[in-house]
């Protein structure tokens, strides 16, 4: 059957982690085609910035998704607001740098809660806006999802975890006539890859990784794919082009990334390198390594209920 093509203009469009990166980026693009776009997230300096800029097609509301009843405030907010949610797009996601044996025990668990249990809570909230209108809802993997690598223990077990649970919701949501999509990103240049990049254990295995994978892809790529899926209600995107093909091999991909990791000469100093250095940064409680590549804007606090940004801020 010939799939539908879905037209964002006056639709309304609910956006997790939109308060820079991909989430930013997708909302602006979205919003350029004419959608209202619903910016959650947990910096709102940058959220009402954002929302200021687009202006009253754009509506923004803090929320961390680790916190279900604020999801849900930030959904009733945005029907209030448009009427309705026609497409919600899970991107909220983060990474800590460290080996799974000696980082603290609090990052690997906030790693899960955000990137897998904050996707489940996401996908929770909306789904009956996104039911009721034959919506589509797009979940944010990553090319981690299907190849493993080393100091990655925590990221790739969340998204690995974001592939599964979005391929049973969207067996179980088709006989609506809703849609449900994964996106399978690899090194996208955004705030996490930069700062995952400039960490000393990354670099000592850059040279292991293939060239055209160690060199971070332009933002536009993943917006591209977000775009297109977004209007074919696709089950699947990606990007870059790759990324495709390594998903059609990962029967392949896993035994050849473990064997050449494995026989690096430069496995041990990586593993060395990952533990943090006396007197080094830690790593952002909230943010995990995405706040190194720049000053963060937002406080440093936890998750507030979500509000309007009328409500919250003038400027909103």
């Amino acid at each position: 059957m010939r799939r539908s093509r879905l037209d964002v203009a006056g639709r309304t469009v609910f956006v997790t982690g939109a308060a820079r990166g991909i989430g930013a980026a997708t909302a602006q693009r979205l919003h350029a085609a004419g959608a209202n776009v619903s910016l959650v997230g947990l910096e709102p300096e940058k959220l009402a910035v954002l929302a200021e800029t687009l202006g009253p097609r754009a509506a923004w509301f803090e929320a961390d998704v680790t916190d279900y009843d604020a999801l849900v405030r930030a959904v009733e907010g945005t029907i209030a607001r448009f009427g309705a949610i026609d497409v919600a797009i899970a991107n909220a996601g983060l990474q800590f740098m460290g080996r799974m044996a000696t980082m603290p025990r609090e990052q690997f668990e906030r790693t899960i809660e955000v990137n897998l249990l904050g996707t489940w809570r996401t996908d929770r909230a909306v789904l009956d806006e996104i039911v009721r209108n034959r919506g589509y809802l797009l979940n944010i993997a990553s090319l981690a999802a299907a190849s493993h690598a080393p100091l990655m223990g925590a990221y790739t077990a969340s998204k690995a975890g974001v592939e599964a649970m979005t391929d049973s919701l969207r067996v179980e949501l088709a006989p609506s006539g809703a849609r449900v999509g994964c996106a399978y990103f690899g090194f996208i240049d955004t705030d996490l890859v930069k700062a995952s990049f400039a960490h000393p254990s990354t670099q000592a295995l850059t040279s292991v990784m293939p060239a055209f994978v160690a060199r971070p892809a332009p933002l536009e790529q993943a917006i591209d794919a977000i775009e297109r899926a977004v209007q074919r209600r696709s089950a699947r995107a990606w990007a870059p082009r790759y990324v495709g093909g390594a998903l059609a091999l990962r029967g392949l991909l896993q035994p050849l990334t473990e064997w050449r990791v494995k026989g690096s000469r430069r496995l041990p100093q990586a593993l060395a390198l990952a533990d943090p250095a006396p007197g080094e940064r830690a790593q952002h409680a909230q943010l995990g390594v995405s706040a190194q590549a720049a000053p963060a804007s937002g406080s440093a606090h936890d998750a507030q209920p979500a509000v309007p940004a009328e409500a919250a801020d003038p400027r909103g």
